[in-house]
């Protein structure tokens, strides 16, 4: 898998920042109230057909009315648990 999968571990808002596209599928795990900053600045970044993963986004309502009111994006939540909401990047 390391031939085709990267992982990037470490503080988020330094690890985002550094991040060049593209990007074909993004898990935010992080502190809560940045996951709308996180989504804005991955979102360039995702290639169209990309995906953008967020654990407990149930915590999260700005994440998920960003991530439900917006054309380009289609979401589905994964309720059991702590939550996932999976976004489908369409164009």
């Amino acid at each position: 898998m390391e031939k085709i999968v990267t992982v990037v571990e470490g503080d988020a808002h330094e690890q985002v920042a550094k991040l060049k596209g593209p990007v074909d599928i993004a898990f935010i795990d992080a502190d809560k109230g940045d996951y709308l900053d996180y989504l804005n600045k991955l979102l360039p970044l995702v290639r169209p057909g990309g995906l953008i993963l967020a654990h407990n986004m149930d915590m999260v309502p700005d994440y998920v009315k960003a991530v439900t009111n917006t054309a380009d994006l289609e979401t589905i939540f994964y309720t059991e648990g702590a939550g996932l909401g999976v976004t489908l990047k369409k164009h």
